[in-house]
């Protein structure tokens, strides 16, 4: 097992009702900023029950933060807080919203050019110099509310880019699976995805002696496996939904990722289909993954296999033969889960995709990506160039 350190200060307050309590997580005498997206927040109550538990705090609104946070309206956000000396921001949505909360939280203090946040990947690591910030999350999928790690967009560029640090994990996470009762079913069949995929990204890469690890990865996947189609249906059902709810945010939270090798090239390449097509960004995922296993089948069939023997429950002749069966798996469980795993089922203009990718890899200087290094920008194009 490889030497790690675990630091994850999140107060998480989990379960029905909730929201209650954020009279008395917020700090007293604090001028919050109450940021959210795009109007749900109103539509299920999440809005008046914030509110309501926030009665007698000095409340500055900042709503419309997009899909794929963009730069360009975070600097909005930015901008108030500066001139409003306001104290505390309180995210209520999901990862979208979180993300881009983790970005204005670093950017209020930031000496420079907050561009050069995104373009240099700075970690931010002083707490005084940060605005603390809490969540109220709206929607399972990213891991966000229990992580410090962002990815923001820059419109102007067509760019998904990643910030984080150790100041940017938020001081609570209030997550009450009751709300997911008003998602639509694609946003559902998103978060079950993107969690899923956010677990493989950290557990199919290469045999190690990280026992534990590799069990905590599998029980979240089986459970994703288990839960995941029927939450979708029956998001009301508090069982699978509360599953589902704590599979996501134990799935990107830190823990399984710990003395192990990661991967994230899926993701690496997954972020620029979002940020050219507007592709959801778990359906990048599932359009990606399964074609990254295929071409780095050599070195991640051994992890493979036993995925596929241990999750799926799938017996062979051969490792070959098993980790085979394993990636068809995951194909069939995205299908159920509504993904279109195809660039030319999510797009039409995709022919120029695979240059366009390799190119911009090459200008940022990602010459190689994955646990071993080993995927180049030749292995990039064919990844790309297979999922059309």
């Amino acid at each position: 097992m490889n030497n790690f350190e675990l630091y994850n200060p999140v107060n998480y307050v989990f379960g029905k009702g909730q929201t209650e309590k954020l009279a008395t997580l917020v700090p007293k005498n604090a001028k919050v900023l109450l940021a959210y997206g795009g109007g749900s927040i109103f539509k299920n109550g999440v809005y008046d029950q914030v509110k309501a538990a926030l009665q007698g705090f000095e409340i500055v609104e900042f709503g419309g933060i997009e899909p794929n946070p963009r730069f360009e309206t975070l600097m909005k956000a930015v901008q108030i807080i500066r001139e409003q000396k306001i104290t505390f921001i309180l995210a209520v949505g999901g990862g979208s919203v979180i993300d881009g909360v983790k970005f204005i939280s670093g950017a209020v203090n930031f000496e420079g050019d907050e561009i050069e946040i995104l373009k240099k990947r700075i970690l931010f690591t002083d707490i005084t110099k940060v605005i603390p910030f809490g969540t109220v999350l709206t929607l399972p999928a990213t891991g966000s509310e229990m992580n410090s790690g962002a990815v923001v967009t820059v419109e102007a560029t067509q760019e998904k880019l990643t910030l984080g640090g150790s100041a940017l994990f938020p001081k609570f996470s209030i997550v009450d699976p009751t709300v997911i009762v008003s998602l639509p079913k694609r946003q559902l069949q998103n978060g079950v995805v993107d969690a899923f995929t956010h677990v493989l990204e950290q557990y199919l890469t290469y045999k190690h002696d990280a026992m534990l690890q590799d069990r905590l990865a599998e029980s979240i996947l089986q459970t994703l496996i288990e839960v995941g189609p029927s939450v979708v249906e029956n998001p009301n059902d508090y069982k699978l939904a509360s599953n589902f709810v704590w599979s996501a945010t134990m799935a990107l939270n830190g823990l399984i990722q710990k003395g192990v090798p990661s991967d994230w090239a899926t993701h690496m390449i997954g972020h620029e289909l979002t940020a050219l097509y507007e592709i959801d960004h778990a359906r990048t995922l599932a359009i990606i993954g399964p074609n990254l296993y295929r071409v780095l089948f050599e070195t991640k069939k051994e992890k493979l296999a036993q995925y596929g023997q241990r999750v799926w429950n799938i017996s062979g002749n051969s490792i070959d033969e098993i980790a085979h069966q394993a990636i068809d798996k995951t194909v069939e469980f995205f299908h159920t889960m509504g993904m279109k795993t195809k660039l030319s089922e999510n797009t039409e203009n995709y022919k120029e995709t695979a240059d366009f990718i390799v190119n911009r890899f090459q200008e940022r200087g990602w010459l190689a990506l994955g646990e071993k290094q080993n995927v180049t920008l030749e292995k990039v194009r064919e990844i790309v160039e297979m999922s059309y």
